[in-house]
């Protein structure tokens, strides 16, 4: 019985990476979904993505210890991710109808913000492979494997998530008609 707590755990880490494409195409599927725009919905997401946002910051600022261009990273994906956020709110294609208000984000878009995700990580577990044993005392292994660029790319997720939360937000709590 005590082998079987091991065991799983160890399972369970040789599963993760194989689940990984399926997460990436679960996230591609949710995020172009036709989704009615509810308030109440809008809210929490914007206020879940501010609390992201901050955690995420605090930590970068928190790795500069060990990884001295995280937070910079990290500022640079937020900018790069809010941008791409308002550019995503734009190209939403909005639709009210007698049922309500109802967004489908663009496709394109979004599948940009997934490739970028699988590609970072592929390359940041190249890097990590690559530089294993090659960093010198210089050169810490974190930052051989190029781990602030991770910082940053997955801050400009967050940025665009953040962005596209406050975009339908304001656009579900004034909407237009066109």
């Amino acid at each position: 019985m005590p082998l079987l707590v091991p065991a799983f755990l160890f399972l369970l880490l040789l599963a993760l990476p194989l689940l990984m494409p399926l997460a990436l195409v679960q996230r591609y599927r949710a995020g172009t979904a036709r989704r009615r725009g509810r308030g109440w919905v809008a809210t929490v997401n914007l206020v879940t993505m501010g609390i992201s946002v901050g955690v995420f910051l605090f930590m970068a600022a928190l790795a500069t210890i060990w990884l001295p261009s995280a937070f910079q990273a990290a500022l640079l994906g937020l900018a790069a991710g809010g941008l791409l956020g308002l550019l995503g709110i734009a190209l939403t294609r909005w639709e009210h109808g007698p049922d309500g208000l109802h967004y489908t984000a663009n496709r394109w878009l979004t599948l940009l913000v997934v490739l970028a995700l699988a590609t970072r990580l592929l390359y940041s577990l190249w890097r990590g492979w690559q530089n294993w044993g090659a960093a010198g005392e210089e050169t810490s292994w974190l930052v051989a494997a190029g781990l602030a660029g991770s910082l940053g790319v997955g801050a400009a997720v967050l940025g665009y998530y953040f962005t596209y939360a406050a975009g339908v937000w304001r656009r579900v709590r004034r909407p237009r008609r066109f």
